[in-house]
């Protein structure tokens, strides 16, 4: 299983920022959701992971088609 890193960096104003590595689709979003809050979200940018299908979910092929 490849390392996940949390990075969260806090400005002098209090501004914050997060980023996820090791992440891959919808588990990146709900990590970054949980570590939110109520917080109100200014910018949002996906990396490419997050387009990645997660590993063990995987589609069915059917013969004949």
């Amino acid at each position: 299983m490849a390392e996940k890193i949390v990075t969260i960096e806090i400005d002098e104003s209090g501004n914050s920022s997060i980023d996820l590595e090791g992440f891959q689709g919808k588990g990146c979003a709900d990590v970054a959701k949980a570590l939110q809050g109520g917080d109100k979200v200014v910018r949002s940018e996906k990396k490419r992971e997050y387009h990645v299908q997660q590993s063990g979910v995987r589609r069915r092929e059917h013969e004949g088609r």
